[in-house]
């Protein structure tokens, strides 16, 4: 055999392990949804048992499922809307500024994500409750607007400076203001910058978890804070906790899943 075969075969084998290790987990959790309460924690695991939807109806029966979707919708839909809105000219303003500080103030931006969810919360927490939106999904919008606008202007920092400004230059020669020249000449060039932008986005504020679970009232809640219903005082009900995560992970999965090569490509450019 080979050398070049036997690096392939090694290859795809470290691959197989990888995959099975991270992908082991969620399947389990995956399983647990269809089998029988008495079966979950059976010794030895069953690997083979008959699918029932037990599970499932136990959490529309103690959840309103559509209205914490609804709400994750809502928070993740509004966040996203509203950080491409400032963090898109933003970045394209910063690209194209002549300062030499131009990087220096993206990179903040870029600090301003990193920030401890918890160390927001306190002030942002007064903020909401003086202005009289503490207890509602706008709250929890606006502080993922504010979070991931200033990641957007730094990702589309990036793509606008990679963007030869002769073309905007070409449309100004044509007649266009400098807004056309954005508007019909930068943005769609960099479509895919934006396709990864929301991606982030809207993964950051689907999954967010602390401040919707202090900044919501029960009805407005997202599903990522109905999962911890699943935590009692005494045990886990995996069987609840597996089919509430179908509607957590199924619709950002197949939105990633479906714009992939967007993502891929936001996760490899940087700046230069």
């Amino acid at each position: 055999m080979s050398t070049r075969t036997l690096s392939r075969i090694g290859e795809r084998g470290f691959i197989l392990v990888m995959l099975a290790f991270f992908l082991l987990p969620f399947l389990w959790l995956a399983s647990t949804a269809y089998k029988p309460s008495r079966d979950i924690f059976s010794i030895p695991p069953k690997l083979t048992f008959v699918p029932t939807f037990e599970q499932f109806a136990t959490v529309f029966r103690l959840f309103d499922v559509w209205s914490l979707v609804s709400s994750s919708l809502l928070i993740a839909g509004g966040s996203v809307v509203l950080s491409l809105l400032l963090g898109v000219p933003a970045g394209y303003a910063l690209a194209r500024s002549t300062s030499r500080y131009a990087i220096a103030v993206a990179y903040f931006f870029m600090a301003i994500r990193m920030v401890p969810a918890v160390a927001a919360l306190i002030p942002f927490y007064l903020m909401m409750r003086d202005i009289g939106l503490l207890g509602s999904w706008i709250a929890v919008v606006l502080i993922n607007a504010m979070l991931n606008s200033a990641f957007v202007t730094w990702m589309m920092f990036s793509y606008f400076r990679s963007l030869p400004k002769e073309l905007e230059e070409a449309a100004l020669t044509d007649g266009c203001t400098l807004f056309g020249s954005f508007w019909r000449v930068a943005l769609p060039a960099v479509r895919s910058g934006v396709v990864a932008s929301t991606l982030f986005c809207l993964m950051f504020s689907w999954n967010d978890f602390l401040y919707p679970m202090f900044l919501t009232r029960l009805d407005s809640k997202p599903i990522s804070v109905a999962l911890l219903s699943a935590y009692g005082t005494k045990d886990i009900t995996w069987g609840t906790l597996g089919a509430l995560a179908h509607f957590s992970t199924i619709p950002i999965v197949l939105i990633v899943l479906f714009l992939n090569r967007y993502f891929v490509q936001g996760l490899t450019k940087g700046i230069h």
